[in-house]
Parts: C-alpha cells; sequence; structure tokens
C-alpha cells in the first residue's frame, strides 16, 4: 500500500497541468485599456486578417477581430450607428511562440506536484507578434499603414497563474494588445492627415455597423 499510493499519485499528477488557474481569460479579453486619440477617426468599417496567428494553437479566429473592435470603440473611431467613412484594417504579420520552463514539469511530476501546488509555474509561453493596421478610404484607396510589435509572458500556475489550455490564447491576446498600443499613438499623430481624407471620399455603400464583423484567415 505504500508503494501504491505514490505510484497512484504520480500518474494522476499530469492531469494537474490541465486544471483551470485561478485568474479569467474572459476578464483579460475585455479589458481594453483606455487610451483615446486626441482626435478621433471618423466612423470606419472594422476589418481583421489574422495571418499567421491562423497556425497558432492559442488564440481564437475571432480573437483578433474582437480586440481590435474594442479598440476602435474605445479608444480611436467616433460612434455611429449608420455612415461609415472607410475601413480599418488589423493584420497579424508575424507571430511566435516559445514554451519555457518545460523540463521544470518533469521535476514536478516527480516531486509529485508539490512545487506546484506552493506556486511554483509550471512553464511560460512567450509570444512575439508583429501586427499592422491599414486606413483605407471608402473606394479602398490606402491611405496609410501603421505597423507594431507586442511582447508578452503568460505562466501556467495552479494558484498564480494560468492553465495550460488557457495560457497560450492569452498569450496571443497580450501580445496583440501590445502591438496596438505601439500603433495607437501612430494613428494619433497621423489623425490629422486621415481625417480629412476619410471624409473626402465619401461613404461606405452598404456599411455593416454597427456591428462589422470580417475576418480573414483560418486554421
Amino acid at each position: 500500500m505504500k508503494i501504491v499510493r505514490p505510484l497512484a499519485l504520480l500518474a494522476f499528477s499530469p492531469l494537474l497541468l490541465l486544471a483551470p488557474a485561478c485568474v479569467s481569460v474572459k476578464t483579460m479579453m475585455k479589458g481594453t485599456p483606455s487610451a483615446a486619440i486626441s482626435k478621433r477617426l471618423p466612423p470606419l468599417e472594422i476589418l481583421a486578417d489574422q495571418g499567421p496567428l491562423a497556425m497558432n494553437d492559442g488564440a481564437l479566429p475571432e480573437d483578433p477581430l474582437k480586440l481590435f473592435q474594442q479598440e476602435c470603440r474605445v479608444n480611436l473611431t467616433e460612434p455611429t450607428d449608420s455612415a461609415t467613412y472607410g475601413y480599418a484594417k488589423l493584420i497579424v504579420k508575424k507571430v511566435r511562440t516559445l514554451r519555457t520552463g518545460r523540463a521544470v514539469q518533469g521535476l514536478q511530476v516527480l516531486t509529485f506536484m508539490i512545487p506546484a501546488v506552493v506556486g511554483v509555474p509550471l512553464e511560460w509561453y512567450k509570444t512575439t507578434l508583429q501586427a499592422e493596421v491599414q486606413v483605407s478610404d471608402a473606394a479602398g484607396n490606402l491611405l496609410g499603414s501603421y505597423l507594431g510589435t507586442g511582447t508578452s509572458e503568460v505562466k501556467v500556475a495552479m494558484y498564480h497563474g494560468y492553465s495550460q489550455t488557457a495560457a497560450p490564447r492569452l498569450a496571443d491576446v497580450i501580445a496583440l494588445r501590445s502591438a496596438m498600443a505601439q500603433i495607437r499613438p501612430q494613428l494619433d499623430t497621423a489623425t490629422t492627415r486621415l481625417r480629412p481624407l476619410l471624409m473626402a471620399g465619401g461613404t461606405v455603400e452598404n456599411p455593416t455597423l454597427p456591428s462589422s464583423s470580417v475576418v480573414t484567415g483560418s486554421r
């Protein structure tokens, strides 16, 4: 019996790696920072192309569009329920995710997950992502493009961290938000030039607002 019990715990311990952690990913998804540009762009159709992110194991296909819609609503564009004056498109250009600390998992299993129970992380997901925002007028003429690079580091832990199922998605989401944070001040500077060009270009035919939702790329 003294031998069977440790062996049973050893067999069960890998399942703890999938146990949910205490922090909610949904909360992070809704947490767009409030940092509005000084003069907002006119209402735009919001588009997204997930690019290589479609091949990653983290973000869901709809995540880039949802995050960009939130960013535009909170910080970049004026609200509207009718006319739109062009397009804002988020394109994920590059993405790379590394998992570090996996060697520690073997030690965790051999010690029956005791380090994890007392708060030692199981591993980290680190994502580097490059994104571009393109602004076009109603006729589709490109008026400007703006690049940003974001990074993230998300730990997998039983209490003060995330589960292995949630961490990859969150790493992508945080990196994408970080990239958009770099793009925001570029748009703030460019809005003086972009706004009159967008208004002069007229309105988009058959606008889809208030729920613009075009996303491209697939897994």
